[in-house]
């Protein structure tokens, strides 16, 4: 996941391959509960692994769950013992970050299972002291709960308080509640009232109810927990008398059709061949460029799957299995279009991205519920279009977008509000026809509901090698450049290239088979060196180097190991054979290389380069606090001594010499920390990229 402050996306041009989505948050939150409310253990299979997941999982345990999770964020079991609509629940103080979807349900659910001087408090996120929850007050409180606002009424953060163990609620009249503000108020309700169900109660809903597809999604989920809720019409909702949560023993969840939406988009903008209507898969230069999603088809009980419908309304081309979609460009441009969101409020954002590609102005209606979302989702969709060079009219319930002509296309930095959906689908301005960067600020909020949403995109999405940003970092032995290079990469989210870890790893690969480091034996080093990857299984690791799944880094970065590297580095034919394997370093959406000649050899067409310098009095300084450091003895006299002698080795080498790029930025860095260092060179780079 990337934890940077900001990503700059590469124009990009072009996209092929599958992309296996992860759990749906909507199911993934309310299977959760349910399991937690139920008799019995529930196993959860597929279960989303972000943010508002970890949230629920937080909160359940405090109440008291037995909770054992396997897995990583895709495919993850969870196994959830339930509380059995237990009574005896501790007070407890729950943090519900900003995941409607906990903080809804859960307040329904803790406002029934209090009981006598139990209290429950539950806080967010500024954000979600924002967002509205004073119906579903309004629908407790008629039962009898006790609910009290710590804050602004009408809002959290709130106080729930048991009122009796005799748990006298008025069950008598019908629930009535709004549903055109959120459908979450209703679903907190469903699935709370089953926990009192004496006799059958009844919710009425006020108003036009919004998002029925979630309330689809959530009478699904309490059937298969034993809850079978009459539905009459969109305004009456009965839960029978005598309902018991029941574990269906183990579950699966659905892959989230709402991030499909950004990769059915990508699939319909992706380039294409000449025969844009054509019904044989589209090839650019030779590569396929549909996109495959696994883990959601159209049977999908989600209701954001009809954004399939508005897609090929728009012109994409779609066909679905069981359990994938394929989708590849019809219709280009893009068609413009009016629709009606109301069914799927938290896709329709991706269709104000795809108008920007549109052959005019496209109108989304009917989407008052976004400016209650993770933030006014209108205004910031507004807002973040005309960045881009569009034309925009909002108003209360809807969004207009004309898109700007190709000669009009403006870049900016996106701001992504803390919106995890709005960092998603802006990601796709990237393949805008003016060839534009686009910079996505703050592009960590996407670990909300696809931690490894950027990953996956670049994953499938392709461009030009030469559009592709490489820093270089260069310069002599012990100067900082690889800690340098590498602190870089890590505020950019770029990848980084250690090019001396590559010529130390061959060294020592080469020992170990009992070769000599000298000319005699260039030809079985230089075969060697190209097999460190597909034999040798080099892998790079955080801060640890791989080889043959042992950890070699404090073998290779040791004094001998970098005179070992020296050696190698200067036979003709080892360095040849590592060049395409550095070369294959460079993909989306950058890289950071660090070496002695990245700059003047491997990457001399990167768009910016930086030498760094420092007095050979100083290089021996850190070396040896760094020996010291470590426990290893050093004398400073011979270190320095030893530096200066690679440093005329290095300078005066017949293949790839040390020497700065002619339009390299220098920078003598003997009296700055790494942090400053950094700092420059950021400073230099940013002003650079024009956002």
């Amino acid at each position: 996941m990337y934890s940077t402050h900001f990503l700059d996306i590469p124009p990009l041009s072009h996209a092929s391959g599958t992309v296996v989505l992860p759990g749906s948050k909507s199911i993934s939150n309310r299977v959760l509960l349910l399991a937690a409310l139920s008799q019995g253990t529930t196993l959860v299979h597929d279960l989303l692994d972000s943010d508002d997941t970890r949230v629920m999982l937080t909160a359940l345990s405090q109440l008291g769950c037995q909770i054992v999770k396997n897995g990583s964020s895709l495919g993850s079991t969870v196994e959830i013992t339930g509380l059995d609509q237990s009574t005896s629940l501790a007070s407890a103080k729950l943090y519900m970050g900003n995941a409607g979807t906990a903080m809804r349900p859960l307040t329904a659910v803790l406002a029934l299972l209090a009981g006598g001087s139990t209290e429950f408090e539950l806080s967010g996120v500024p954000r979600m002291h924002e967002r509205p929850i004073g119906d579903l007050v309004d629908g407790l409180r008629q039962l009898g709960c006790q609910i009290d606002y710590l804050g602004q009424d009408g809002y959290p953060p709130l106080l729930i308080k048991g009122i009796n163990e005799a748990k006298a609620f008025n069950l008598s009249e019908p629930i009535k509640v709004r549903g055109d503000v959120s459908s979450q108020f209703l679903t907190a309700l469903l699935l709370a009232l089953p926990l009192v169900a004496t006799q059958d109660i009844v919710i009425e809903v006020k108003g036009e109810l919004i998002s029925k597809p979630y309330i689809d999604i959530t009478l699904n989920l309490l059937s298969r927990f034993g809850i079978k809720v009459q539905r009459d019409g969109w305004q009456k909702f009965t839960i029978p008398a005598g309902s018991r949560y029941q574990s269906p023993g183990s579950i699966h969840v659905e892959a989230d059709a709402s991030t499909a939406s950004y990769f059915i988009a990508l699939g319909a903008i992706n380039t294409s061949s000449k025969s844009t209507n054509s019904n044989e898969n589209d090839v650019f230069n030779g590569i396929r460029t549909s996109i495959r999603i696994e883990g959601v088809g159209a049977d999908s009980i989600q209701g954001d799957i009809r954004f399939v419908e508005a897609a090929q309304a728009m012109g994409a081309i779609v066909t679905s299995g069981p359990n994938h979609l394929e989708i590849r460009r019809g219709a280009w441009p893009l068609k413009a279009v009016d629709l009606d969101c109301n069914h799927i409020p938290d896709a329709a954002m991706t269709l104000a991205v795809m108008a920007l590609y549109a052959d005019g102005i496209t109108t989304l209606r009917n989407i008052a519920s976004w400016r209650v979302k993770e933030t006014d989702r209108i205004v910031a969709m507004a807002n973040e279009l005309r960045t881009l060079g569009a034309t925009v009219v909002e108003g209360a319930d809807f969004i207009s977008i004309t898109p700007p002509t190709a000669a009009d296309w403006t870049t900016g930095a996106i701001h992504t509000y803390d919106d995890h959906r709005i960092a998603m689908c802006f990601s796709l301005a990237a393949f805008n026809p003016a060839a534009l960067s686009i910079r996505i600020l703050d592009p960590k909020c996407v670990a909300k509901t696809f931690p490894d949403y950027f990953e996956a995109l670049f994953s499938v999405a392709q461009t030009a090698v030469s559009a592709i940003p490489v820093i270089t970092v260069d310069g002599p032995s012990a100067s900082g450049k690889g800690s340098l290079a590498s602190e870089l990469a890590k505020k950019l989210g770029y990848h980084f290239l250690d090019s001396g870890a590559l010529y130390r790893v061959t060294a020592l690969a080469a020992l170990q088979q009992g070769l000599s480091l000298e000319a005699k034996d260039e030809i079985a080093i230089a075969a060697l060196a190209e097999s460190l990857v597909e034999k040798l299984h080099l892998r790079f690791d955080g801060d640890a180097i791989m080889l043959k799944g042992e950890d070699v880094s404090h073998a290779i970065r040791s004094e001998t190991g970098g005179m070992h590297a020296s050696q190698v580095s200067v036979l003709p034919l080892v360095r040849q054979a590592l060049v395409k394997l550095q070369h294959s370093f460079r993909t989306l959406p950058g890289l950071v290389a660090d070496g002695r000649d990245m700059g003047t050899v491997i990457f001399p067409d990167a768009p910016f380069k930086v030498f760094l310098t420092a007095s050979a009095e100083k290089r021996a300084l850190r070396r040896h606090k760094q020996l010291i450091s470590k426990g290893i003895p050093a004398i400073l006299d011979d270190l320095r001594a030893d530096l200066e002698v690679r440093d005329k080795r290095d300078s005066f080498r017949s293949v790839a010499p040390l020497k700065p790029a002619q339009d390299a930025k220098l920078l003598d860095n003997s009296d700055l920390s790494i942090e400053e260092s950094v700092d420059a060179v950021l400073d230099w780079w940013q002003s650079k990229q024009g956002f």
